[in-house]
Protein backbone atom coordinates (compact mmCIF):
# COMPACT_ATOMS: atom_id res chain seq x y z
CA UNK A 1 0.00 0.00 0.00
CA UNK A 2 1.21 3.46 -1.03
CA UNK A 3 0.62 5.93 1.26
CA UNK A 4 0.21 10.06 0.90
CA UNK A 5 -0.48 12.46 3.50
CA UNK A 6 -2.31 15.67 4.30
CA UNK A 7 -2.56 18.66 5.84
CA UNK A 8 -5.02 21.22 6.99
CA UNK A 9 -3.52 23.82 8.55
CA UNK A 10 -6.59 25.92 9.89
CA UNK A 11 -7.64 28.60 11.42
CA UNK A 12 -8.53 26.35 14.91
CA UNK A 13 -6.08 23.51 14.46
CA UNK A 14 -3.84 21.45 12.73
CA UNK A 15 -5.38 17.95 10.92
CA UNK A 16 -3.12 15.93 9.08
CA UNK A 17 -4.50 12.32 7.59
CA UNK A 18 -2.49 9.45 6.10
CA UNK A 19 -4.84 7.61 3.32
CA UNK A 20 -4.03 4.96 0.74
CA UNK A 21 -2.94 6.41 -2.23
CA UNK A 22 -5.01 4.31 -4.45
CA UNK A 23 -8.16 4.71 -2.60
CA UNK A 24 -8.14 7.62 -0.54
CA UNK A 25 -9.45 5.38 2.53
CA UNK A 26 -7.58 6.83 5.95
CA UNK A 27 -5.13 4.89 7.47
CA UNK A 28 -4.03 7.32 10.50
CA UNK A 29 -4.52 10.87 11.59
CA UNK A 30 -3.88 13.79 14.27
CA UNK A 31 -4.55 16.98 15.39
CA UNK A 32 -3.21 19.54 17.19
CA UNK A 33 -4.75 22.97 18.20
CA UNK A 34 -3.87 26.35 17.33
CA UNK A 35 -3.82 29.36 19.21
CA UNK A 36 -7.16 31.16 19.14
CA UNK A 37 -7.68 35.21 17.54
CA UNK A 38 -7.34 37.39 14.63
CA UNK A 39 -3.34 37.29 15.03
CA UNK A 40 -0.96 34.67 15.72
CA UNK A 41 2.54 34.09 15.56
CA UNK A 42 3.36 31.11 12.14
CA UNK A 43 5.71 29.25 14.32
CA UNK A 44 2.22 27.97 16.62
CA UNK A 45 0.96 26.45 13.20
CA UNK A 46 4.96 25.09 12.96
CA UNK A 47 4.22 23.55 15.86
CA UNK A 48 1.12 22.21 15.69
CA UNK A 49 1.73 20.73 12.10
CA UNK A 50 4.62 18.88 13.93
CA UNK A 51 2.80 17.77 16.59
CA UNK A 52 -0.23 16.41 14.22
CA UNK A 53 2.46 14.79 12.41
CA UNK A 54 3.59 13.05 14.93
CA UNK A 55 0.48 12.06 16.58
CA UNK A 56 -0.42 10.42 12.75
CA UNK A 57 2.10 8.53 12.74
CA UNK A 58 5.03 10.17 11.17
CA UNK A 59 6.26 10.49 7.46
CA UNK A 60 8.61 7.00 7.73
CA UNK A 61 6.46 5.41 5.08
CA UNK A 62 4.90 7.92 3.56
CA UNK A 63 5.74 8.94 0.50
CA UNK A 64 4.14 12.34 0.05
CA UNK A 65 2.44 15.01 1.28
CA UNK A 66 0.49 18.66 0.68
CA UNK A 67 -0.59 20.86 2.68
CA UNK A 68 -4.33 23.15 2.87
CA UNK A 69 -4.38 26.23 5.08
CA UNK A 70 -6.25 28.93 5.22
CA UNK A 71 -6.74 31.70 2.78
CA UNK A 72 -5.50 34.90 3.06
CA UNK A 73 -3.40 35.23 6.32
CA UNK A 74 -0.35 37.51 5.93
CA UNK A 75 2.93 36.49 6.84
CA UNK A 76 5.91 38.59 6.33
CA UNK A 77 9.35 38.01 6.14
CA UNK A 78 12.68 40.10 6.52
CA UNK A 79 15.56 39.57 4.48
CA UNK A 80 16.92 37.19 6.52
CA UNK A 81 13.53 34.73 6.70
CA UNK A 82 12.37 36.22 9.65
CA UNK A 83 8.45 36.59 10.41
CA UNK A 84 8.10 40.43 10.96
CA UNK A 85 5.27 40.11 13.11
CA UNK A 86 2.21 38.01 13.88
CA UNK A 87 0.10 37.14 11.08
CA UNK A 88 -2.62 38.50 10.26
CA UNK A 89 -5.66 35.80 9.32
CA UNK A 90 -8.51 36.00 7.06
CA UNK A 91 -10.88 37.12 9.82
CA UNK A 92 -8.97 39.93 10.60
CA UNK A 93 -11.52 43.09 9.58
CA UNK A 94 -8.60 45.98 10.35
CA UNK A 95 -8.20 46.25 6.47
CA UNK A 96 -11.48 47.35 5.97
CA UNK A 97 -10.61 50.96 4.82
CA UNK A 98 -7.35 49.71 3.10
CA UNK A 99 -9.53 47.60 0.74
CA UNK A 100 -11.44 50.69 0.15
CA UNK A 101 -8.42 52.26 -0.76
CA UNK A 102 -7.31 49.92 -3.00
CA UNK A 103 -10.51 50.24 -4.92
CA UNK A 104 -10.27 53.56 -5.47
CA UNK A 105 -6.69 53.78 -6.63
CA UNK A 106 -7.50 51.25 -9.00
CA UNK A 107 -11.23 51.12 -10.33
CA UNK A 108 -10.07 48.24 -12.35
CA UNK A 109 -8.91 45.97 -10.10
CA UNK A 110 -11.70 43.85 -10.79
CA UNK A 111 -10.44 42.91 -14.06
CA UNK A 112 -6.81 42.53 -12.92
CA UNK A 113 -7.66 40.43 -10.10
CA UNK A 114 -10.74 38.89 -10.49
CA UNK A 115 -11.83 39.96 -7.16
CA UNK A 116 -12.81 43.25 -5.20
CA UNK A 117 -10.69 43.44 -2.16
CA UNK A 118 -12.54 42.97 1.46
CA UNK A 119 -10.96 43.00 4.61
CA UNK A 120 -9.81 39.35 3.99
CA UNK A 121 -7.47 39.32 1.66
CA UNK A 122 -3.92 39.85 1.80
CA UNK A 123 -3.32 42.72 -0.42
CA UNK A 124 -5.70 45.09 2.14
CA UNK A 125 -3.39 43.42 5.06
CA UNK A 126 -0.47 44.67 3.78
CA UNK A 127 -1.91 48.19 2.65
CA UNK A 128 -2.51 47.88 6.42
CA UNK A 129 0.65 47.44 7.41
CA UNK A 130 2.09 50.09 5.43
CA UNK A 131 -0.33 52.73 6.87
CA UNK A 132 -0.43 51.31 10.98
CA UNK A 133 2.81 50.00 10.58
CA UNK A 134 5.19 52.04 8.28
CA UNK A 135 8.55 50.53 9.75
CA UNK A 136 7.41 46.86 9.79
CA UNK A 137 6.28 47.29 6.24
CA UNK A 138 9.51 48.91 5.31
CA UNK A 139 11.22 45.64 5.92
CA UNK A 140 9.33 43.49 4.40
CA UNK A 141 11.14 41.43 1.85
CA UNK A 142 9.06 38.37 1.12
CA UNK A 143 5.18 37.61 1.57
CA UNK A 144 3.66 34.52 1.85
CA UNK A 145 0.42 32.30 3.14
CA UNK A 146 0.04 30.13 5.62
CA UNK A 147 0.53 27.14 3.22
CA UNK A 148 3.51 28.65 1.73
CA UNK A 149 5.16 29.27 4.70
CA UNK A 150 4.62 26.06 6.11
CA UNK A 151 5.77 24.20 2.82
CA UNK A 152 8.76 26.55 2.60
CA UNK A 153 9.68 25.44 6.13
CA UNK A 154 8.87 21.73 5.82
CA UNK A 155 11.80 22.02 2.83
CA UNK A 156 14.38 23.05 5.38
CA UNK A 157 14.15 26.80 4.22
CA UNK A 158 13.93 29.71 6.77
CA UNK A 159 16.00 31.50 8.90
CA UNK A 160 17.52 28.84 10.56
CA UNK A 161 19.01 27.57 7.40
CA UNK A 162 22.64 27.28 7.11
CA UNK A 163 24.46 30.65 6.76
CA UNK A 164 25.93 29.87 3.41
CA UNK A 165 22.84 29.09 1.68
CA UNK A 166 21.09 31.97 3.79
CA UNK A 167 16.72 31.89 4.21
CA UNK A 168 16.26 30.97 0.24
CA UNK A 169 12.98 33.55 0.18
CA UNK A 170 13.53 32.78 -4.01
CA UNK A 171 12.66 29.38 -2.95
CA UNK A 172 8.83 29.89 -1.57
CA UNK A 173 5.81 28.72 -3.16
CA UNK A 174 2.13 28.44 -3.77
CA UNK A 175 -0.65 26.99 -5.90
CA UNK A 176 -3.21 28.85 -8.04
CA UNK A 177 -6.27 28.60 -5.49
CA UNK A 178 -3.75 30.70 -2.54
CA UNK A 179 -2.02 33.01 -5.31
CA UNK A 180 -5.70 34.06 -6.08
CA UNK A 181 -6.85 34.96 -2.71
CA UNK A 182 -3.92 37.83 -2.44
CA UNK A 183 -5.71 40.61 -4.55
CA UNK A 184 -2.39 40.76 -6.56
CA UNK A 185 -3.00 37.87 -8.77
CA UNK A 186 -4.65 37.17 -12.08
CA UNK A 187 -6.15 33.99 -12.39
CA UNK A 188 -7.54 34.53 -16.27
CA UNK A 189 -3.65 35.52 -16.55
CA UNK A 190 -1.64 33.67 -14.09
CA UNK A 191 0.55 36.92 -13.42
CA UNK A 192 1.25 39.08 -10.53
CA UNK A 193 0.35 42.45 -10.53
CA UNK A 194 3.51 44.06 -9.38
CA UNK A 195 1.78 47.48 -9.32
CA UNK A 196 -0.63 46.13 -7.33
CA UNK A 197 1.75 44.69 -5.09
CA UNK A 198 3.81 47.26 -4.54
CA UNK A 199 1.02 49.81 -3.66
CA UNK A 200 -0.26 47.27 -1.09
CA UNK A 201 2.62 46.78 0.63
CA UNK A 202 4.44 50.49 -0.18
CA UNK A 203 7.95 49.53 -1.99
CA UNK A 204 8.51 47.59 -4.81
CA UNK A 205 10.34 44.35 -4.85
CA UNK A 206 8.91 42.10 -2.81
CA UNK A 207 9.49 38.61 -3.43
CA UNK A 208 6.20 36.58 -3.66
CA UNK A 209 6.14 32.62 -3.96
CA UNK A 210 6.29 30.75 -7.16
CA UNK A 211 2.64 29.33 -8.51
CA UNK A 212 2.91 26.21 -9.12
CA UNK A 213 0.67 24.26 -11.61
CA UNK A 214 -1.78 21.13 -10.44
CA UNK A 215 0.63 18.05 -10.14
CA UNK A 216 3.55 20.05 -9.60
CA UNK A 217 6.06 19.40 -6.70
CA UNK A 218 8.07 22.20 -5.37
CA UNK A 219 10.80 19.60 -4.24
CA UNK A 220 10.19 17.12 -1.05
CA UNK A 221 10.44 17.36 2.88
CA UNK A 222 14.28 18.27 3.94
CA UNK A 223 16.49 15.50 4.64
CA UNK A 224 15.45 13.25 1.84
CA UNK A 225 11.62 13.01 3.34
CA UNK A 226 8.57 12.65 1.46
CA UNK A 227 7.90 14.54 -2.23
CA UNK A 228 5.69 17.64 -1.72
CA UNK A 229 2.77 18.94 -3.53
CA UNK A 230 1.99 22.45 -3.94
CA UNK A 231 -0.56 22.87 -1.14
CA UNK A 232 -3.55 24.74 -2.04
CA UNK A 233 -6.05 27.17 0.28
CA UNK A 234 -8.47 25.61 1.95
CA UNK A 235 -11.81 25.98 0.60
CA UNK A 236 -10.03 24.41 -2.96
CA UNK A 237 -8.91 21.66 -1.19
CA UNK A 238 -12.58 21.02 0.09
CA UNK A 239 -13.48 20.63 -3.61
CA UNK A 240 -10.73 18.67 -4.34
CA UNK A 241 -11.35 15.80 -1.62
CA UNK A 242 -14.81 16.18 -2.33
CA UNK A 243 -14.22 15.30 -5.73
CA UNK A 244 -16.20 18.16 -6.60
CA UNK A 245 -17.21 19.05 -10.46
CA UNK A 246 -18.98 21.97 -12.40
CA UNK A 247 -22.54 21.39 -11.55
CA UNK A 248 -21.82 20.53 -7.67
CA UNK A 249 -21.90 23.64 -5.46
CA UNK A 250 -20.66 23.28 -1.63
CA UNK A 251 -21.73 24.99 1.19
CA UNK A 252 -18.89 25.07 3.87
CA UNK A 253 -20.41 25.27 7.86
CA UNK A 254 -17.11 26.18 9.73
CA UNK A 255 -15.58 28.87 11.15
CA UNK A 256 -17.06 30.88 8.52
CA UNK A 257 -18.97 29.79 6.05
CA UNK A 258 -18.81 29.65 2.45
CA UNK A 259 -20.47 28.97 -0.90
CA UNK A 260 -18.54 28.02 -4.02
CA UNK A 261 -18.38 25.67 -7.55
CA UNK A 262 -15.86 24.29 -10.16
CA UNK A 263 -16.52 26.53 -13.57
CA UNK A 264 -14.54 26.50 -16.00
CA UNK A 265 -14.28 29.92 -16.60
CA UNK A 266 -13.19 32.69 -14.44
CA UNK A 267 -15.66 34.79 -12.34
CA UNK A 268 -15.42 38.84 -12.43
CA UNK A 269 -18.41 40.14 -10.49
CA UNK A 270 -18.10 43.72 -9.53
CA UNK A 271 -19.48 44.70 -6.62
CA UNK A 272 -17.58 42.17 -4.59
CA UNK A 273 -20.04 39.53 -3.44
CA UNK A 274 -18.43 36.72 -5.04
CA UNK A 275 -14.34 36.31 -5.17
CA UNK A 276 -13.15 35.42 -8.37
CA UNK A 277 -10.76 32.76 -6.95
CA UNK A 278 -8.96 29.49 -8.80
CA UNK A 279 -9.36 26.40 -7.88
CA UNK A 280 -6.29 23.46 -7.22
CA UNK A 281 -7.12 21.55 -10.28
CA UNK A 282 -6.36 23.88 -13.10
CA UNK A 283 -10.19 25.25 -13.07
CA UNK A 284 -12.15 28.54 -11.07
CA UNK A 285 -13.53 28.68 -7.98
CA UNK A 286 -15.98 31.58 -7.52
CA UNK A 287 -16.88 31.86 -3.91
CA UNK A 288 -18.90 33.67 -1.48
CA UNK A 289 -17.96 33.65 2.28
CA UNK A 290 -19.47 34.87 5.16
CA UNK A 291 -17.78 35.55 8.54
CA UNK A 292 -20.50 34.44 10.75
CA UNK A 293 -21.06 30.48 10.64
CA UNK A 294 -20.99 27.65 13.33
CA UNK A 295 -20.21 30.26 16.59
CA UNK A 296 -23.31 31.36 15.72
CA UNK A 297 -24.97 28.08 16.31
CA UNK A 298 -22.57 27.87 19.66
CA UNK A 299 -23.61 31.42 20.66
CA UNK A 300 -27.04 30.88 20.92
CA UNK A 301 -26.64 27.50 22.34
CA UNK A 302 -24.40 29.17 25.06
CA UNK A 303 -27.16 31.66 25.26
CA UNK A 304 -29.72 28.54 25.85
CA UNK A 305 -27.79 26.24 27.73
CA UNK A 306 -28.13 23.48 25.57
CA UNK A 307 -25.79 21.43 23.66
CA UNK A 308 -25.72 21.54 19.55
CA UNK A 309 -27.79 18.64 19.74
CA UNK A 310 -30.39 19.78 22.06
CA UNK A 311 -30.08 23.10 20.27
CA UNK A 312 -31.15 21.12 16.62
CA UNK A 313 -33.98 19.12 18.41
CA UNK A 314 -35.56 22.59 20.12
CA UNK A 315 -35.60 23.95 16.10
CA UNK A 316 -36.98 20.90 14.93
CA UNK A 317 -39.75 21.57 17.33
CA UNK A 318 -40.52 24.97 15.85
CA UNK A 319 -42.26 26.12 12.25
CA UNK A 320 -40.47 27.33 9.42
CA UNK A 321 -40.17 30.98 9.93
CA UNK A 322 -40.22 30.81 13.51
CA UNK A 323 -43.49 32.97 13.85
CA UNK A 324 -41.97 35.84 12.37
CA UNK A 325 -38.88 35.27 14.67
CA UNK A 326 -35.66 36.53 12.36
CA UNK A 327 -32.09 36.45 13.57
CA UNK A 328 -29.14 38.79 11.14
CA UNK A 329 -26.23 36.92 12.66
CA UNK A 330 -23.52 39.51 11.94
CA UNK A 331 -21.98 38.80 15.17
CA UNK A 332 -18.26 39.74 14.43
CA UNK A 333 -18.86 42.56 11.34
CA UNK A 334 -19.84 40.40 7.77
CA UNK A 335 -18.18 40.09 5.10
CA UNK A 336 -20.81 39.08 2.56
CA UNK A 337 -22.55 41.49 2.52
CA UNK A 338 -19.56 43.62 3.29
CA UNK A 339 -20.47 45.15 6.66
CA UNK A 340 -17.39 44.92 8.79
CA UNK A 341 -19.28 47.17 11.37
CA UNK A 342 -22.25 45.57 11.61
CA UNK A 343 -23.59 43.66 14.71
CA UNK A 344 -26.19 40.60 15.16
CA UNK A 345 -30.07 41.79 15.62
CA UNK A 346 -33.03 39.96 16.23
CA UNK A 347 -36.13 41.19 14.44
CA UNK A 348 -40.06 40.14 15.16
CA UNK A 349 -40.14 39.60 18.77
CA UNK A 350 -43.42 39.07 20.06
CA UNK A 351 -44.64 37.32 23.17
CA UNK A 352 -46.14 34.59 20.56
CA UNK A 353 -42.74 34.31 18.96
CA UNK A 354 -39.68 34.78 21.44
CA UNK A 355 -39.53 31.45 22.59
CA UNK A 356 -36.70 28.94 22.93
CA UNK A 357 -37.58 26.65 20.14
CA UNK A 358 -37.87 29.62 18.16
CA UNK A 359 -34.70 31.24 18.70
CA UNK A 360 -33.15 27.82 18.52
CA UNK A 361 -34.10 27.38 14.77
CA UNK A 362 -33.90 31.33 13.57
CA UNK A 363 -30.38 30.60 14.58
CA UNK A 364 -29.81 27.98 11.89
CA UNK A 365 -32.29 29.62 9.67
CA UNK A 366 -30.24 33.22 9.57
CA UNK A 367 -27.21 31.40 9.33
CA UNK A 368 -28.77 29.44 6.26
CA UNK A 369 -29.87 32.58 4.56
CA UNK A 370 -27.07 34.07 4.65
CA UNK A 371 -25.26 31.37 2.48
CA UNK A 372 -28.22 31.09 0.54
CA UNK A 373 -27.82 34.66 -0.62
CA UNK A 374 -24.90 33.64 -1.53
CA UNK A 375 -25.94 30.83 -3.81
CA UNK A 376 -28.24 33.37 -5.62
CA UNK A 377 -25.34 35.60 -6.38
CA UNK A 378 -23.41 32.69 -7.77
CA UNK A 379 -26.33 31.60 -10.02
CA UNK A 380 -26.81 35.22 -11.36
CA UNK A 381 -23.25 34.79 -12.54
CA UNK A 382 -23.89 31.56 -14.62
CA UNK A 383 -22.85 29.11 -12.04
CA UNK A 384 -25.00 25.68 -12.41
CA UNK A 385 -26.41 24.41 -9.12
CA UNK A 386 -27.40 20.51 -9.55
CA UNK A 387 -26.92 19.57 -6.02
CA UNK A 388 -25.49 21.24 -2.81
CA UNK A 389 -23.06 19.22 -1.25
CA UNK A 390 -23.21 20.83 2.48
CA UNK A 391 -20.52 20.11 4.60
CA UNK A 392 -18.20 21.29 8.50
CA UNK A 393 -19.38 20.12 11.71
CA UNK A 394 -22.61 21.94 11.58
CA UNK A 395 -23.87 19.83 8.65
CA UNK A 396 -23.96 16.45 10.54
CA UNK A 397 -26.54 17.93 12.92
CA UNK A 398 -30.06 16.75 11.25
CA UNK A 399 -31.75 20.21 12.15
CA UNK A 400 -29.23 21.80 9.88
CA UNK A 401 -29.42 18.96 6.83
CA UNK A 402 -33.14 18.87 7.51
CA UNK A 403 -33.69 22.95 7.60
CA UNK A 404 -30.91 23.40 4.79
CA UNK A 405 -33.58 21.42 2.35
CA UNK A 406 -35.89 24.04 3.50
CA UNK A 407 -33.92 26.62 2.63
CA UNK A 408 -32.06 25.41 -0.52
CA UNK A 409 -33.81 25.02 -3.81
CA UNK A 410 -30.79 22.68 -5.28
CA UNK A 411 -30.87 19.36 -3.88
CA UNK A 412 -28.66 18.85 -0.94
CA UNK A 413 -26.25 16.29 -0.16
CA UNK A 414 -24.58 15.99 3.28
CA UNK A 415 -21.08 14.08 2.60
CA UNK A 416 -19.72 11.09 5.77
CA UNK A 417 -17.34 13.61 8.04
CA UNK A 418 -14.13 13.49 7.21
CA UNK A 419 -11.40 15.83 7.15
CA UNK A 420 -12.00 17.42 3.37
CA UNK A 421 -9.38 20.08 3.07
CA UNK A 422 -7.04 17.45 4.22
CA UNK A 423 -8.28 15.03 2.02
CA UNK A 424 -7.75 17.72 -0.81
CA UNK A 425 -4.18 18.04 0.27
CA UNK A 426 -3.69 14.38 0.12
CA UNK A 427 -5.46 13.97 -3.88
CA UNK A 428 -2.78 16.31 -4.49
CA UNK A 429 0.11 14.38 -2.91
CA UNK A 430 -1.19 11.69 -4.58
CA UNK A 431 -1.78 13.51 -8.19
CA UNK A 432 2.45 15.06 -7.89
CA UNK A 433 3.30 11.19 -6.77
CA UNK A 434 1.83 9.55 -9.67
CA UNK A 435 0.98 12.51 -12.30
CA UNK A 436 -2.66 11.87 -12.65
CA UNK A 437 -5.26 12.96 -10.34
CA UNK A 438 -6.47 10.65 -8.30
CA UNK A 439 -10.47 9.38 -8.23
CA UNK A 440 -11.86 8.49 -4.92
CA UNK A 441 -15.63 7.93 -3.87
CA UNK A 442 -17.59 10.31 -1.57
CA UNK A 443 -19.60 8.45 1.22
CA UNK A 444 -23.16 10.02 1.70
CA UNK A 445 -24.06 10.72 5.15
CA UNK A 446 -27.29 12.02 4.89
CA UNK A 447 -30.12 13.53 1.87
CA UNK A 448 -32.60 15.11 3.09
CA UNK A 449 -35.66 15.39 0.89
CA UNK A 450 -36.01 18.81 -1.12
CA UNK A 451 -38.70 20.90 1.05
CA UNK A 452 -38.59 23.99 0.15
CA UNK A 453 -40.14 26.57 2.23
CA UNK A 454 -40.18 30.09 0.96
CA UNK A 455 -41.54 31.85 4.03
CA UNK A 456 -37.99 31.57 6.18
CA UNK A 457 -35.73 33.78 3.26
CA UNK A 458 -38.70 36.16 2.27
CA UNK A 459 -38.39 37.29 6.33
CA UNK A 460 -35.00 37.13 6.04
CA UNK A 461 -34.60 39.21 2.92
CA UNK A 462 -36.97 41.76 4.56
CA UNK A 463 -34.69 42.29 7.80
CA UNK A 464 -31.58 42.91 5.38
Amino acid sequence: MTLVAGVDSSTQNCKVVVVDAATGATVREGRAPHPGGTEVDPDAWWVALQTATTQAGGLDDVAAISIGAQQHGMVVLDEEGRVIRPALLWNDTRSAQAARDLTAEFPDIVERTGSLPVASFTSTKLRWLRDAEPENAGRVAAVALPHDWLTWRMRGFGPAASAADGPQLNELTTDRSDASGTGYWNPATGDYDEQLLAASVGHAGTIVPRVLGPGESPGTVALGGPIMAAGAGDNAGAALGLGARPGDVVVSIGTSGTVFAVTEQPSREPTGTIAGFADASGNYLPLVATLNAGRVLDSVADLLGVTLDELGTLALSAEPGCSGLVLQPFFEGERTPNRPDATATLFGMTLASTSRENLARAAIEGLLCGLADGLDALIANGVVANRIMLIGGAAQNPAVAAIAAQVFAAPVVVPQPAEYVALGAAVQAAWALTGERPVWAMAVHAEPPVDTRPIIRAQYRARL
